[in-house]
């Protein structure tokens, strides 16, 4: 199976993440999150298809996420509107984040993705 990759490449949890797949034969094409930021429709469908709240595809470490003063809207807005927010730019997405067809995983864990990817 072949994975989407969405990451910044100067995140280094996506150079680890990028690391991993590479030494492991995983399969993947590589996407900039940044110059192509996910769009509502594909955010709504990964979301859905991961089973995690919405707040959980947040970048809360970000600069953009602390400007914009997101901790208190992720807490009383509604899924739509926050995946609309998350839709304008994506250094609001945590990062990286692998998309297949079954599945998506947000953020690099190693036990995670050998349990899922291998």
């Amino acid at each position: 199976m072949k994975y989407l990759f969405l990451q910044y490449p100067k995140c280094s949890t996506c150079v680890k993440a990028r690391k991993w797949l590479e030494e492991n034969n995983v399969e993947f094409d590589n996407r900039h999150m940044v110059e192509e930021n996910p769009s509502y429709e594909e955010l709504k469908l990964w979301i859905e298809r991961s089973n995690l709240p919405v707040k959980k595809f947040f970048n809360t470490s970000g600069k953009l996420y602390k400007e914009m003063n997101l901790k208190d809207k992720v807490k009383t807005e509604s899924d739509e509107d926050l995946i609309k927010i998350l839709a304008t730019n994506g250094m609001l997405v945590k990062r990286p984040l692998i998309i297949g067809e079954d599945k998506v995983l947000v953020g690099f864990k190693e036990d995670t993705y050998k349990e899922e990817l291998l």
